[in-house]
């Protein structure tokens, strides 16, 4: 089964994300606004197993708070939202759910950056395009990351919620 492990922000603004998203993501239908903690991997391990380590991940993690600002390219073809605040507590989280069961998953070619992707566009002139309209798109998004989420990806890449595990206080 495929699965990933997200943050799942909500913002009071979150409509802006949305509106970018439906012009350039592909998925936007699909999934909501999410940072990736754990790439899309392919695993039979029992919801429980996860569930199981996913808590021993946030120990002694509190709910904290993010802001994203900015929008940039990546790769030639990715529109990200950066994270401008809570980037230390996102690499700790995704530094520690990449261990022990799913250490097998870890991509160590890519670093890591948190980010929030608003689009994908696969056409260089698009993507220009893309990124010359969202020059000016400076909204400051901020909230609270309180759980992490692990979403099963259908056959139609559609997300589904399996497992969501809170940040104590």
């Amino acid at each position: 089964m495929l699965r990933a492990i997200h943050l799942f922000p909500e913002f009071s603004n979150e409509h802006s994300i949305k509106r970018i998203r439906a012009k350039y993501d592909p998925l936007a239908d699909l999934i909501p606004p999410h940072v990736t903690l754990v790439f899309p991997f392919e695993s039979d391990v029992s919801t429980e197993a996860l569930t199981v380590h996913l808590q021993k991940s946030v120990v002694g993690l509190k709910p904290f708070p993010i802001v994203m600002i900015g929008l940039t390219g990546a790769e030639g073809e990715y529109l990200f939202l950066n994270l401008k605040g809570g980037n230390d507590q996102i690499i700790q989280l995704h530094d520690k759910l990449y261990t022990g069961l799913l250490k097998q998953h870890l991509c160590r070619s890519q670093t890591y950056t948190p980010h929030l992707t608003v689009g994908r566009v696969n056409d260089k002139q698009l993507f220009e395009f893309a990124l010359t309209e969202t020059e000016n798109w400076n909204e400051v998004f901020q909230t609270t990351v309180n759980q992490v989420v692990v979403e099963r990806i259908d056959e139609h890449e559609k997300s589904i919620i399996e497992i969501k595990v809170p940040l104590l206080p």
